[in-house]
Order: C-alpha cells, then sequence, then structure tokens
C-alpha cells in the first residue's frame, strides 16, 4: 500500500463493493432507457477516483472487450457525457467525464424544451385552439414552458448551494 492515497487505499479493500455499486447504478441507468454497456461504462467512470480510465482499464474492470468499450464510448460522446484525452507522453486515451456533467445535461434538456414547446405551439395554432387536439397541444406546450422555467430556477438554486457548501472541497458536479 505504500504510496497510495487513503482514498485508494480504502477503495483497494472494498472494489467488490465498487463493482456491485457500478452494475446497480448501470442497470437503474439500461432501465431509464440508457444502452447497457454504455452504462456500465459511464457508471465506472462515475465510480473512478480520477473520472478517467483508459479502454484497457475499463474492459478489464468491467470483463468486456475492447470493443465493447469503444461502442460505449461512441456513444457516450455522442451525447456530450464523456470526452477522449491522449496520457501524456503516450499513445494512450483516457476517457473522462465531464466536470459539470449532470448541470450541462439539464441545460442541453432546457434547450430541447424551448424547442419542443416552440413546434407545440405552432401546432397548436395550426390545429385550432377551439379542437381536442389543438388544446391538449397547447396544453403541452404550457407544460413545457413551466418545465423550462422551473428547471431555471433549479439550475440557479444549484448553482447557489454549490457555492455555498464549497464546491472546491475535493466534491464533483
Amino acid at each position: 500500500m505504500t504510496g497510495m492515497t487513503t482514498t485508494e487505499a480504502s477503495r483497494d479493500g472494498n472494489e467488490e463493493g465498487v463493482s456491485r455499486f457500478v452494475e446497480r447504478f448501470a442497470a437503474e441507468l439500461t432501465e431509464a432507457g440508457m444502452q447497457r454497456m454504455a452504462a456500465r461504462v459511464f457508471a465506472a467512470l462515475l465510480a473512478s477516483e480520477g473520472a478517467s480510465l483508459t479502454s484497457a482499464e475499463l474492459a478489464e474492470q468491467l470483463r468486456i472487450s475492447p470493443a465493447a468499450v469503444s461502442g460505449a464510448i461512441r456513444y457516450l460522446s455522442q451525447v456530450g457525457m464523456v470526452s477522449r484525452e491522449r496520457d501524456p507522453g503516450t499513445r494512450r486515451e483516457r476517457y473522462v467525464l465531464h466536470n459539470e456533467l449532470w448541470y450541462e445535461t439539464f441545460t442541453r434538456r432546457d434547450q430541447i424544451l424551448v424547442r419542443w414547446e416552440k413546434v407545440l405551439r405552432e401546432g397548436s395554432e395550426l390545429l385550432g385552439t377551439e379542437t381536442a387536439a389543438g388544446a391538449r397541444t397547447a396544453e403541452t406546450a404550457e407544460f413545457f414552458a413551466f418545465l423550462q422555467r422551473e428547471m431555471l430556477g433549479i439550475m440557479d438554486r444549484w448553482t447557489l448551494h454549490k457555492a455555498a457548501r464549497g464546491a472546491g472541497a475535493g466534491s464533483s458536479s
């Protein structure tokens, strides 16, 4: 254990527990609609001390092929959940979670809500607000407008909460 940090040393004795957590969280993500292998890779990165692992490390930890890692990383990169970085002085790539992952994810979702609301309002006018379809579409647009306003407030409160607890104290987003 020489040269290890306290956190690394405490994790060493609990690798089985960490592995169970990774699989459990991955199962939750899969249940919510994420691709299974991408969910496993994401959960492994989230549970890693540096929020960063190589393809070989992911393959070994998850007992999957390098091709499975590659496909999962491709998906996670496309949806903006991870990025690729080169290990200095090597040809190896590391896969890294974004620092403000959840904040950025929900901010992008907020932009989607604005677009959906606009299209729904146009659809409501086209269908006619006096029709059942038009009224239903208008209510859906109103719901997305409400959700978007609430989301902005939540994001502002999160920023204040994070600042109040001293976000620099080794925590991540």
